[in-house]
């Protein structure tokens, strides 16, 4: 990921990094997660396309998945389809993160 963030150049505002995937979420919607942007140049946060030394598989995210050691499981996307450099994440989805925050409480939810 430090690759990418060395070679995109974000703006200094940018705080975040949101993952897309090609996948919905189970309750619909695009799956996707926010991850803070000082954590992307850590040594084991990647970008992964093989595993092993062979093309990664469909069911391990193929043709691309986010590692990040520091992360729950859940926020490591899987089939990424887009990464985009944001100030905050108040606009993607509910605003709350992710799909998986958004999502979390989704049976319990009041009407405001």
């Amino acid at each position: 990921m430090q690759t990418i963030i060395d070679t995109v150049r974000p703006k200094p505002a940018a705080k975040w990094v949101i993952f897309y995937s090609f996948a919905f979420g189970p309750e619909g919607g695009v799956y996707c997660e926010a991850q803070p942007i000082e954590q992307m140049s850590y040594r084991l946060t990647m970008l992964a396309y093989d595993m092993n030394g062979e093309p990664l598989s469909f069911g391990h995210g193929a043709p691309l998945r986010l590692r990040n050691e520091t992360e729950l499981g859940f926020k490591m996307v899987k089939w990424i389809k887009g990464i985009e450099f944001v100030e905050d994440f108040s606009d993607i989805g509910d605003g709350l993160g992710g799909y998986n925050n958004d999502h979390e409480f989704f049976g319990y939810r009041q009407p405001i």
